[in-house]
């Protein structure tokens, strides 16, 4: 019965398969972007640069833990779908209840340091002081929120391992139609400002969350996970296996979120419309890396099933059709960005400062865009075969030693100014990119044991 609702990537046409699997990463991964793009939009239009900032900075801080929480939820989905490969349908509810527990405790700890250092974090950040009063409403709301981002992820971690990219869409598609209609509610027609669009956020997470809950539930005889008391204590050989294939993935996407923080400090010493400039910037690209991350999201269970049933020149070909579409799709948004790169800037701000300064950002941030498109592939093939240590070293270097080194050095000591901080911003995902390349190319992974194997 599992196999007739789960997806077996072990065989079939590849590029066809990977196609119709990353499409709805695709929307997903968007929509997830569009809950604080929606936020900035509004409060752009309600509150204006101080709010931007406000949302820019505090959302930094939130994205961290979410990413924190996003890597372990993404190590779960590795054994998942290995084991699914494997055929060890018996394993898969330790695994999920595993999971469940760990991730419930990791999103409480966040929240309960987030609340404690709440005013320490937003000091050293330098948040302007017009945005700082903001900044903290949407942080403490936002934090208290965190329990119903890491539960979607849960979910949708465990539903995208066994192949299902539809139903985590669909979950994010109705928490994006709460958040809107609230915001417009909330921070336009009752003037909340940046603690609406933080609650609005919060509620549409909440439905997310709980929906996901409930299709799992009412499917979990399909699904191989069942609601039961004994189920979520934590099996010490899965969470070890769980936290050592999770901790780089969350340093991964952790730090490049932490570094995040710092150079929004570098950037903030310059000035409020910098600082809205920045991160009105940031989330653009952010919405394209995540647009063609759906490439990556869709290739890393399709890698890791045909790990886990040894059919390594699938994965492999699973890892070739990913480059081929992300370096498409990278193209067309480098042209976009290229010809409509300042009306993008428009629709989130009115400030014809941020319009003057959106140039700089926009020549500086084009040289992230290849390193992007080389990343899907083989960051989606490292994290498939759950190479932790590999994947530790790639995401220190990108995002801690480049992604600050490279931004203080271009913006301050070569007192390039904004346009430096961002160009080193920019060139950070490299330090990911060929090394995760050049190991895929050279054919050591082969000699790996595959995780299926321990379970």
């Amino acid at each position: 019965m599992k196999k007739s609702v789960t997806k077996d990537f072990t065989k079939g046409n590849i590029p066809k398969q990977l196609f119709i699997f990353m499409l709805p990463f695709m929307l997903s991964n968007a929509l997830q972007v569009l809950y604080n793009t929606i936020d900035m939009i509004i409060v752009g239009e309600y509150v204006g640069i101080a709010g931007l900032s406000a949302v820019s900075q505090s959302g930094q801080i939130v994205n961290f833990a979410t990413m924190v929480c996003l890597g372990v939820a993404n190590a779960g989905q590795v054994l998942v779908s290995q084991a699914l490969g494997a055929g060890k349908y018996d394993k898969m509810n330790r695994i999920i209840g595993t999971l469940f527990s760990l991730l419930v405790i990791l999103s409480l700890i966040f929240t309960a340091i987030i609340l404690i250092f709440k005013i320490p974090v937003l000091n050293v950040l330098n948040v302007p002081v017009e945005s700082y009063e903001m900044a903290m409403d949407y942080l403490i709301i936002c934090g208290c929120g965190l329990i119903f981002t890491a539960g979607y992820n849960m979910v949708s971690a465990v539903l995208r391992g066994m192949g299902d990219s539809i139903s985590p869409f669909i979950f994010i598609l109705i928490a994006s139609i709460v958040n809107l209609v609230l915001d417009i509610i909330f921070t336009g027609m009752l003037g909340f400002g940046v603690a609406g669009a933080a609650w609005a956020t919060v509620i549409g997470q909440a439905f997310s969350f709980l929906f996901s809950i409930f299709y799992l539930y009412r499917n979990r005889l399909v699904f191989g996970f069942e609601f039961k008391k004994e189920n979520y204590i934590i099996n010490k050989a899965y969470a070890g296996m769980i936290i050592k294939l999770g901790a780089p993935m969350a340093v991964q996407s952790g730090f490049i979120n932490l570094s995040m923080l710092f150079v929004n400090s570098i950037v903030n010493s310059v000035g409020v419309v910098a600082s809205a400039t920045f991160g009105v910037g940031v989330k653009i690209d952010d919405i394209i890396n995540k647009i063609s991350q759906g490439i990556q999201h869709a290739a890393q269970p399709m890698i890791s099933q045909n790990i886990g049933a040894n059919e390594k020149g699938r994965a492999v070909k699973v890892v070739h059709y990913a480059w081929i579409y992300s370096i498409t799709l990278t193209i067309v948004f480098m042209i976009l960005y290229i010809f409509f790169g300042t009306e993008l800037f428009m629709i989130f701000s009115d400030d014809v400062n941020v319009h003057k300064m959106s140039g700089e950002f926009i020549k500086a941030i084009l040289w992230m865009f290849p390193a992007f498109a080389l990343m899907r592939g083989s960051g989606a093939f490292i994290q498939g075969i759950g190479h932790a240590r590999l994947c530790m070293i790639l995401a220190l270097l990108d995002g801690v030693f480049l992604r600050i080194g490279l931004s203080w050095l271009f913006g301050i000591v070569f007192d390039m100014g904004f346009y430096g901080i961002v160009l080193g911003y920019a060139l950070a995902p490299y330090g990911y990119a060929i090394p995760s390349m050049l190991y895929f190319l050279s054919g050591k992974w082969k000699k790996r044991r595959s995780l299926a194997e321990d379970l």
